[in-house]
């Protein structure tokens, strides 16, 4: 049978003390001595009582909760930027409640309505490809004083704070690497073009090889998911031509291991006939027998920088200031053999 949680009205009569007292003592109220403080909670904890939060959450307007909603915590990228996050509040003593949107609006609407629904003090998330109507997200802003922070996959909404890198440079520098490098037909994984993010690294692609005189040939353009597997798809549907190309910069790690893979497969040399670099610097980039080139996005320092954004705000709300903050971080180039030729 678990022991029922003592009251404070119960600390008080033991004590022989009052009621207030054992409040403001276990608030670590600095009109209370420290031997009081120290007898009250000693009392407490052999007393197993439990604080109600909520009680405390009402009185104080904080629940020291935040919210997070990733499409998915199962990559590097996404749960560093948790733990930078964590890393940042956690002094403060603020707890996160993870949610994942598996690249589906509507959840990430449910996770939304959850979260406001538990008084989240704030709310960090980085966008699914499928949220194209932001109308669930802008209806928070104009009916709750919780602040939102996108990190990663933004929305370009007025009053919401933004952490990113700058994919555009991210994806120019990829491309100059492979130019340099002495590759003529480089080819470009696109991922989904619904999100900005990947938009950006397809303009910092198309910009790198005018500014290089080499022409941008649209069939090299290839529309791909962030998969293992659409990596190996997109390889087949490229050698079904008669023009392949000498070089892959693919806006995700994960296609750029499947593009790997599936040229291993056809006995396709890497680098000297396809260089192949991507994006992200998920772990295996470094660690597999071929390690691959990629641009890192500074995952735990975007999830700091998210962090500071949140705590600077939760002041301003404080002083009755709001400030909608742009932060962008700069990525990152991590050359290794899948794309060093010289």
């Amino acid at each position: 049978m678990n022991k029922k949680s003592a009251t404070i009205y119960d600390i008080s009569k033991k004590l022989n003390v009052s009621v207030a007292t054992v409040s403001r003592a276990l608030n670590n109220h600095p009109r209370i001595s420290q031997a009081t403080k120290d007898l009250v909670n000693k009392t407490a904890k052999e007393m197993n009582y439990k604080q109600n939060n909520l009680a405390k959450a009402l009185k104080s307007g904080e629940t020291k909760n935040v919210g997070i909603i990733v499409p998915f915590v199962n990559t590097n990228f996404f749960s560093s930027v948790i733990r930078g996050i964590e890393e940042e509040l956690s002094p403060f003593g603020y707890h996160v409640i993870i949610c994942q949107s598996h690249e589906d609006v509507n959840i990430e609407k449910r996770h939304l309505n959850t979260l406001l629904n538990a008084q989240v003090d704030g709310i960090f998330m980085s966008v699914s490809r499928t949220t194209i109507d932001t109308a669930h997200i802008r209806n928070i802003l104009d009916t709750t004083n919780t602040p939102i922070i996108f990190f990663d996959r933004k929305k370009d909404i007025s009053g919401i704070s933004t952490v990113t890198i700058d994919d555009y440079r991210g994806g120019y520098m990829a491309t100059e690497h492979l130019i340099k490098e002495g590759y003529k037909n480089i080819c470009h994984f696109s991922g989904d073009l619904n999100l900005e993010i990947y938009q950006n690294r397809l303009n910092g692609y198309k910009q790198a090889l005018k500014d290089h005189h080499f022409q941008v040939k649209e069939e090299n353009i290839i529309m791909t998911g962030s998969s293992i597997e659409e990596g190996i798809e997109a390889i087949k549907k490229l050698w079904d031509r008669k023009s392949v190309p000498d070089a892959i910069f693919s806006a995700s790690d994960f296609a750029a291991l499947g593009a790997c893979q599936e040229l291993k497969k056809r006995k396709i040399k890497i680098p000297q006939e396809v260089a192949v670099i991507g994006f992200s610097n998920e772990p295996f980039t470094q660690f597999m027998e071929l390690p691959i080139s990629s641009v890192d996005q500074t995952p735990v320092m975007m999830g700091k920088m998210a962090g500071q954004v949140f705590l600077e705000s939760v002041k301003e709300n404080g002083s009755g200031i709001s400030t909608e903050k742009k932060v962008v971080l700069a990525p990152q180039l991590y050359i290794r053999k899948s794309s060093r030729r010289k």
